[in-house]
Parts: C-alpha cells; structure tokens; sequence
C-alpha cells in the first residue's frame, strides 16, 4: 500500500519458503474440508502472503500474471471471497484492502474474530487476538444471535512512526 510518512520503516519480507510453507499449509485446509485451492486462488493467496500488508484488490489485479499481465477482476474478486469464508484472508474495511490471516485456523476456527492494529502514518498493519470480539460472540451467542464473522479495526500509530 505504500507509507504515506517521510520516515524509513524496517519491512521484513517472508523468504520463499515460508510463503511456500504457507501455501501448502492452506491447500492442506482446504483438501481437509473438501474444497480445492485453485490456480487463481493460490496465486491470490501468494500475492497477500508476499506483501506482507494489506493490498488492494486493484493491486491483486494488476499483479496476478506471473508475466506482467492482469487478471480479469471477476477472478480476483471470486478468489477474495473464496479466502475470506475459508478463513484465509480477511478484508479491512476501513482501508479498503485485503490482507492475508496471520494464523489461519490457529484457535480452531478458521473463521476466528479478526482484530487489525492500523497505522494511520505508514499503513503497517497487524493482526492481533481479538478478545472483544471472542466476548462479542459469546455474548452473541447467549442471545441466540449468530455472528457469521467480526473483524475489530483500531487506528493510531504504530512504534516507528513519530505521534
């Protein structure tokens, strides 16, 4: 997404073989539900893992050719919506933009209360436990309400950048 600050940040990019440890890890969720991690939707997945932070869809688009050619945005858009019901991507709202789940599936629910920390001076993005979400469900629950999905967004200023 690109830092709107005038200030350096450490970026640390996962290797190639975390990305492909990550990918076969999510094809092994989806073999294990019956659900297959097609062609568009790896190469999706790849493009959010790789980033590291949040992307737009039109990024996505303009990316997914491993030659340089963009993608017809109804594929994107059907591979987005297939990461987020299985729980591998998550959309922020606020920012518009996709990024991938930091652990998919870690709490046993692949559909687990997503919580983002988002700088609002460089874009950095974090994942983290979303305890008021979890309440918000049982709470939820008690009610016989059933939440299908929560995503918490919190804006403010990450360490590295000046308040």
């Amino acid at each position: 997404m690109g830092h709107a600050c005038d200030h350096d940040h450490d970026t640390t990019a996962l290797d190639a073989v975390s990305v492909r440890q990550r990918i076969s890890e999510a094809e092994a969720r989806c073999q294990a539900d019956g659900e297959r991690l097609t062609a568009p939707r790896r190469r999706v997945l790849e493009l959010l893992i790789e980033a590291g932070e949040p992307m737009k869809a039109y990024d996505l688009i303009a990316r997914f050719g491993e030659d340089g050619q963009a993608a017809k945005p109804p594929t994107v858009y059907r591979a987005l919506e297939f990461l987020e019901r299985r729980g591998l991507a998550h959309r922020i709202a606020s920012i518009s933009a996709y990024v991938a789940c930091a652990e998919p599936g870690s709490d046993g629910d692949p559909l687990h209360a997503a919580a983002f920390l988002i700088c609002d001076c460089c874009g950095a993005t974090q994942e983290v436990t979303g305890e008021q979400a979890l309440s918000l469900t049982r709470a939820a629950a008690a009610a016989g309400y059933v939440i299908s999905h929560t995503t918490i967004e919190a804006h403010g200023r990450c360490p590295a950048c000046p308040a």
